[in-house]
């Protein structure tokens, strides 16, 4: 039986790799883990956490107009960027201590510096050449923004890694896309005081969403003062006599803008990662191709997360990690279930979805009922915003189970964590309806809506 430096060699320290290690390491395997820049991973230094943190700074100049219709009167207030950074900064750096006191205390040898395969149960450490063996090997390198190299003055476009720690704030940017980061992204800077424009090539925001909170989120960026251009895309961007950027675009001319923000999708970091010394299969996307239990075509190689292009969320590297420690060490054979995945989009108002659009249901089930409310928020009242909710929940006629669950507003994703747990559980209409309402929240409106507001056959709305 050969022997090996290491029972398992985990090679990137985001949410799935470190799950992975810690856990294997509990279980008195020798286990280490190589990550070249910080512990955490996209999410924790450049992804979900500082975005969140930004939200929530971009939300304070409407909380401050709204107090006045509540009685309060806050006086002048003044926004400082290099404040936000350095917060944000001290609290990922937290974040990242925590991380590495949790593998440490489970034994978990780390390693900084970049790892590479070099053959099938071979990783060599970059920065001092050490090639270590080990029985088993994870890959959860994650991904990187699309680079989106074709585009002429590419060099001087940001992407969501540089957005967080600008030396200083812009007072214009042009942001490309039309996904979760581009919208999450353009309501930030435009709550910041940034006058923001985003630019999409399809004909709507947010494809795979359902139609009516794309739509009820694009009115609503536009009457805060987000400029949508739908159906047009970048062409050039140049460097202005006055150092902004002059961007070129197929139907709306040039925009004269401080940034350009490039968010059109991510690529899993496969490049020079030794794959194809290793023997492991990619698609054409360069995404790691993995079976029902991550494991890739090399007997001993697994991948997890956002390098395989499966479900580029962050609880869901972490399930897949626990499933591999199950399989692989726990003699319980347990591949993930990416099915109804709750997810939120924290734009402003955000949003909360979990399970079908009406549109993918409507493909699906021959008879739906679409129960759908749309109203403004008790907050709302006194503030004089005019911002509205709506609430939608999609139902296949035939056995009466919701097979789809929407939200628009205000703690939208708050709301779509709950609604998983009753979708998951496979929840029909009559559960909601016997569900006493909580009053008063927005959220009864989801236990309240008795009556379908319309019905839809064989794709057809009646």
């Amino acid at each position: 039986m050969p022997q090996f430096d290491y029972d398992l060699f985990v090679i990137g320290g985001g949410s799935g790799g470190v799950r992975s290690a810690r856990l294997a390491s509990s279980l008195g395997k020798r286990v280490a883990i190589a990550e070249e820049f910080r512990y955490g991973g996209t999410c924790v230094i450049r992804g979900c956490v500082p975005k969140k943190l930004y939200v929530y700074a971009s939300q304070f100049h409407e909380h401050f107009e709204d107090a006045a219709g509540f009685g309060w009167h806050v006086g002048e207030t003044r926004f400082d960027w290099r404040s936000l950074v350095e917060a944000k900064e001290k609290e990922i750096t937290r974040l990242e201590g925590l991380y590495r006191k949790g593998l440490e205390n489970a034994g978990v040898e780390l390693l900084s510096t970049r790892a590479v395969l070099v053959g099938p149960n071979s990783i060599r450490l970059t920065a001092t050449d050490k090639v270590v063996t080990a029985e088993r090997i994870v890959i959860a390198v994650g991904g990187h923004p699309t680079p989106h190299s074709d585009l002429p003055g590419r060099d001087l476009c940001i992407t969501s890694n540089e957005a967080f720690d600008l030396p200083e704030l812009p007072k214009s940017i042009l942001i490309a896309g039309g996904g979760y980061i581009a919208v999450e992204f353009a309501n930030i800077f435009h709550g910041l005081g940034v006058e923001t424009t985003l630019i999409y090539r399809g004909k709507e925001i947010l494809s795979r969403f359902d139609n009516d909170l794309r739509r009820g989120l694009h009115a609503a960026m536009e009457a805060k003062g987000i400029r949508i251009l739908c159906e047009d895309l970048m062409q050039s961007v140049k460097q202005a006599e006055d150092g902004r950027r002059e961007v070129s675009t197929r139907s709306h001319g040039t925009i004269l803008v401080d940034q350009v923000m490039l968010a059109l999708g991510r690529v899993p970091n496969t490049t020079g990662l030794g794959l194809e010394a290793a023997g492991v299969a990619i698609d054409e996307k360069g995404a790691i191709i993995v079976d029902e239990y991550s494991r890739t075509n090399v007997p001993g190689i697994f991948a997890l997360g956002d390098v395989t292009d499966r479900v580029q969320l962050t609880p869901v590297a972490i399930h897949e990690a626990m499933c591999f420690i199950e399989t692989e060490y726990k003699g319980r054979t347990v591949s993930p279930d990416h099915d109804l995945i709750a997810t939120a989009v924290f734009s402003q108002p955000e949003i909360g979805t979990v399970g079908m659009t009406e549109e993918a249901a409507a493909k699906r089930f021959e008879e739906l009922e679409v129960y759908r409310a749309e109203f403004r928020p008790m907050k709302a009242t006194l503030s004089g915003r005019a911002e509205r909710m709506i609430m939608k929940l999609v139902v296949n006629a035939a056995d009466r189970k919701v097979v789809g669950a929407h939200v628009l507003g205000h703690d939208a994703g708050e709301m779509a964590q709950l609604l998983g747990i009753s979708l998951k559980a496979g929840s029909t209409k009559d559960d909601f309806d016997r569900t006493m309402a909580v009053h008063p929240t927005a959220a009864e409106e989801l236990v309240t809506m008795y009556q379908p507001s319309y019905r839809i056959k064989n794709g057809e709305r009646i």
